[in-house]
């Protein structure tokens, strides 16, 4: 009777310590749901910000942000400082979708679409590409965003 309880016992610690060793990195969908800040954007191949950098040419991205913290909804406020809300869907793990933006970004009937280049498993990272955005000129912008 002893052997079959602690046999028993042994089983179920197992199971309870299997059941918490999470079992991989968590879903993109998942990782991005938090609030992003500029760390180095790019307007084509050329660097305008760099966190903590002397040269900036815009500076404004110092306060960008990228808030997809409350799913679907989604807040942006861009390099000038006006604050776009709408939602967000990650229809893909390489996709980031911003859609109903209100006001609408310039040139944009009211949705940015970017590519997930890469985020860290631990979702301490993000490098987002943009399309080509009328605001910067008609450059792709580049966003290597950090998590707050």
């Amino acid at each position: 009777m002893k052997k079959a309880l602690s046999l028993i016992s042994l089983l179920s610690i197992t199971l309870v310590f299997i059941s918490g060793c999470g079992g991989g990195v968590a879903p993109v969908s998942e990782r991005v749901a938090k609030v992003w800040s500029a760390r180095i954007v790019k307007h084509g191949s050329t660097i305008v910000y760099s966190r903590g950098g002397t040269n900036n040419s815009s500076p404004g991205y110092a306060t960008y942000s990228l808030n997809l913290a409350s799913a679907p909804n989604v807040r942006l406020t861009e390099v000038e400082g006006t604050t776009f809300a709408g939602n967000y869907e990650v229809p893909s793990d390489t996709r980031l979708v911003l859609t109903n933006l209100s006001p609408q970004p310039t040139g944009s009937s009211g949705n940015l679409e970017f590519t997930i280049q890469s985020i860290a498993e631990d979702g301490s990272e993000m490098v987002i590409l943009g399309t080509a955005y009328a605001k910067t000129g008609g450059t792709v912008n580049t966003y290597t965003l950090t998590s707050n």
